[in-house]
């Protein structure tokens, strides 16, 4: 595959492609067409092709795609035939929540670590991972080899926090904190703003709602 540059929208739709030609694999479907793949997702037959074809087409006319190949094949281009180290910053609910959650470690993301200022949190068990202080974090991501850190804390202390991880060997941060985090540009970052996806769905409500009434 050549070195080119994807856009935003395809990577955004790569998940997408992943989770469904999973389903499709466990189902027992070894062959589907772009013109399939395109009424199970609601995305047109056109742009799945032209999605493809940044990655080199994966297809043969006629004959559509191998699930399974194109499952694998997917992942990795997103990067999930290899595993990644985790640590999570902040042990409240959210923390604990994605820290509970058993399908990252299917996908080949480990959590290590989780790390809180809370000196009544220290110690507390969460699945197998102690609660440690933030005095330990630079240490741990060093010598844990850990390349993603979760960020679940207030905004007030997230850019400090960020600024220690790229300190210390991070390459990218999943930002639950609601702020823009200005790091190095070999560092990623992807923000996740919980509040405007439910914004945005109340919005769909609402348009769906005054276009039936109208």
């Amino acid at each position: 595959m050549e070195n080119k540059e994807i856009s935003q929208a395809v990577i955004g739709r790569l998940p997408r492609y992943f989770r469904y030609l999973g389903e499709l694999k466990d189902e027992g479907i070894e062959r589907i067409s772009s013109q399939e793949l395109s009424d199970i997702m609601h995305v047109t037959a056109s742009q799945i092709r032209q999605d493809f074809n940044n990655f080199g087409g994966f297809g043969q006319q006629g004959y559509g795609y191998k699930v399974e190949y194109l499952y694998e094949e997917i992942g990795k281009i997103l990067g999930l035939d290899k595993t990644h180290n985790l640590i999570i910053i902040g042990a409240g609910n959210l923390g604990q929540a994605l820290a509970n959650y058993m399908n990252f470690e299917r996908r080949g993301f480990i959590f290590k670590g989780i790390f809180d200022n809370n000196p009544a949190l220290f110690g507390r068990k969460i699945r197998d991972m102690e609660v440690k202080s933030m005095e330990e974090m630079e240490d741990f991501v060093r010598d844990n080899e850990i390349d993603i850190a979760v960020l679940t804390i207030p905004k007030t202390s997230a850019v400090m926090v960020a600024e220690k991880l790229v300190q210390n060997g991070i390459k990218g941060i999943w930002n639950f904190a609601h702020v823009d985090l200005n790091v190095p540009k070999e560092i990623q970052v992807e923000n996740v703003h919980l509040s405007d996806s439910l914004m945005k769905l109340t919005y769909n409500i609402l348009r769906f709602e005054n276009e039936n009434n109208n």
